[in-house]
């Protein structure tokens, strides 16, 4: 009954619930009965190929304990500096770490699809974390040259689209590199990626330092800790708890733009569809794989999405 109040409560409210259920049948109508008449096959028959790539089966179980070490890693930091509600977060983000070192060894060359998307963007975030907090910091320091360090990586990094650091990963840095040292091309995408993240995520720590009165300096300093102290316990807990939602937004957009790599020849996700796409035996079922992808893409990004909420609810915030 309230549905149908909030629907059709007024003249106004009927007229556009009207056109939008118009609309709706306009648009979904021919669109079910072409997913019911479509070739779904080329999707199961490729479906542990979207989500894991050329990985062994005897592997698997390294490749999710890699996301859950990036986890851990992530919301250590955050409990670490005293962003999020954790008993020993040192311990937590050690046991990450470790964790993150022991499975590493998992072959690169083997990563794909939805795994390496997500592998990819989680080791980007929580590589990025503590380097985009020092970058924030680094804005805002009374060093000049500290803090025009700082602007100019943050500034230069914004300033380009993220493939061409990804081109810049590939062609420009083994030419740095000592001869007969050659990175593994996911290595080099997560270099980009992190320093791509990074000056986002600096841009968004600093905000949330900005909005963070003087006076919690001032009564700090008052209290008798050192503005390392205060700094710590006081502010960037803070800051860090005002921007949680820029952070999950910029998790997801992070995760969304590891299809990039597609155009390098890494078989994330995207490259994993043109890989199926190629096979003789798909052609023409382009339409099927694309909006499987999408799928896929809305589903993970409401995932994390909702445990951002779940997040800012857990410390409160939105509350007065």
């Amino acid at each position: 009954m309230r549905l149908f109040r909030a629907l059709f409560g007024s003249p106004g409210n009927a007229l556009v619930s009207l056109a939008l259920l118009l609309l709706l049948y306009l648009v979904g109508r021919p669109l079910l009965l072409w997913a019911l008449g479509a070739e779904w096959r080329v999707v199961g028959e490729n479906l542990r190929y979207f989500f894991v790539g050329q990985l062994p089966r005897e592997m698997s179980w390294k490749a999710y304990g890699l996301l859950g070490a990036g986890l851990l890693v992530l919301w250590g930091w955050l409990g670490l500096l005293r962003a999020a509600r954790l008993p020993r977060p040192g311990v937590v983000l050690g046991v990450g770490l470790l964790l993150f070192l022991l499975l590493l060894p998992l072959p690169v060359t083997l990563w794909g699809g939805l795994l390496l998307s997500l592998l990819l963007s989680l080791s980007a975030m929580a590589l990025a974390f503590p380097l985009g907090v020092a970058l924030a910091l680094g804005r805002q320091s009374r060093l000049p040259v500290v803090r025009l360090l700082s602007i100019v990586y943050i500034e230069a990094v914004r300033g380009v689209p993220l493939v061409s650091l990804l081109f810049l990963a590939f062609v420009t840095l083994p030419l740095f590199l000592p001869e007969g040292v050659r990175l593994p091309q996911v290595v080099r995408a997560l270099l980009a990626f992190t320093l791509f993240a990074a000056a986002y995520l600096a841009e968004n720590v600093r905000g949330g330092l900005q909005a963070i009165p003087k006076g919690q300096w001032e009564a700090a300093l008052s209290l008798g800790l050192t503005p390392f102290q205060a700094l710590r316990f006081v502010v960037l807990p803070q800051a860090l708890r005002a921007v949680v939602p820029a952070l999950v937004g910029q998790y997801i957009a992070l995760f969304k733009d590891t299809s990039l790599v597609a155009l390098i020849g890494i078989l994330d996700l995207v490259g994993v569809a043109r890989a199926v796409l190629a096979n003789p035996q798909n052609v023409g079922l382009e339409r099927e794989v694309y909006l499987f992808l999408a799928l896929v893409y809305l589903g993970v990004s409401g995932f994390f999405s909702y445990l951002g909420r779940r997040v800012e609810a857990a410390l409160g915030l939105g509350r007065r």
